[in-house]
């Protein structure tokens, strides 16, 4: 049984035929999903989900892609939806720093510290947006105590880079980037880091693999990112996957499933 830990079935692109998505996913050993939203138009629709499907799991946050739609009062609606903890609230996220888009980069910093203090306040992990930001996103994060840490999402980084939010408490995403030859630094990486620090995700339905460019991506596509990271570290598929979901249940802290 495999997770894709970052997965973004509430988007309309999965809308039309998300059951399906699902049993393809359940069809390749990839049975348990984790949703983070995007922005607060999102929220209410997710705990709807994990009432459809119990292994669907998901986190509240809000995407700096997004944040000119946000107002404060979003954030007070964040806060009452962790004071009330709902099931299947797992983290805090998606949110973060992209240093390639015209967003304000006072506005996302102020936005992303506000949902950091709520993590650590309400100890959940943290799902981080990282692109052209590191080094301002790894001071930002110092400045925290995060007692459940979090996931360097999309993970395309070095390997020192990631040993920066390993010390931190946090687990690195992988995903398609590291099917793409070309990745040579990413690839180099993930074959080093401690099998700690790993998670498998998609990113869907962007963020697709090598030689499915142009295509929706979804989560019965997992096992070929473990085909590829397996290969990388020269360790089977089946030993590597155990471990990568021993990470996956000990970050969320959701039940083993079989």
């Amino acid at each position: 049984m495999l997770t894709d830990t970052h997965i973004h079935l509430d988007l309309k692109e999965y809308a039309d035929d998300l059951p399906q998505v699902l049993m393809r996913s359940e069809n390749q050993g990839v049975s348990r999903w984790i949703v983070p939203a995007i922005s607060s138009a999102n929220w209410a629709r997710l705990p709807v989900l994990h009432q459809q499907y119990p292994n669907l799991y998901y986190a509240f946050g809000l995407h700096p892609w997004f944040l000119a739609n946000e107002t404060d009062q979003a954030l007070i609606e964040l806060e009452l939806l962790l004071q009330q903890r709902p099931a299947g609230l797992v983290a805090i996220g998606e949110c973060g720093l992209d240093g390639a888009i015209e967003v304000p980069m006072p506005l996302q910093i102020t936005m992303l510290e506000k949902q950091l203090a709520l993590a650590s306040q309400y100890q959940l992990p943290v799902i981080l947006h990282c692109r052209k930001a590191h080094n301002e996103l790894l001071r930002i994060v110092k400045q925290f105590t995060l007692p459940r840490g979090g996931v360097w999402h999309a993970f395309s980084g070095s390997h020192q880079q990631a040993e920066q939010f390993i010390e931190l408490g946090f687990k690195l995403g992988i995903g398609g980037v590291i099917t793409y030859p070309r990745a040579e630094k990413t690839r180099k990486a993930v074959a080093k880091l401690p099998i700690e620090s790993l998670l498998l995700e998609t990113d869907g339905p962007t963020m697709p693999l090598f030689q499915r460019q142009g295509a929706r991506n979804e989560p019965a596509y997992i096992p070929e990112v473990l085909a590829e990271l397996a290969v990388l570290r020269q360790i089977p598929p089946d030993v590597l996957g155990d471990a990568i979901e021993r990470n996956v249940e000990k970050m969320f802290r959701i039940p083993c499933v079989e």
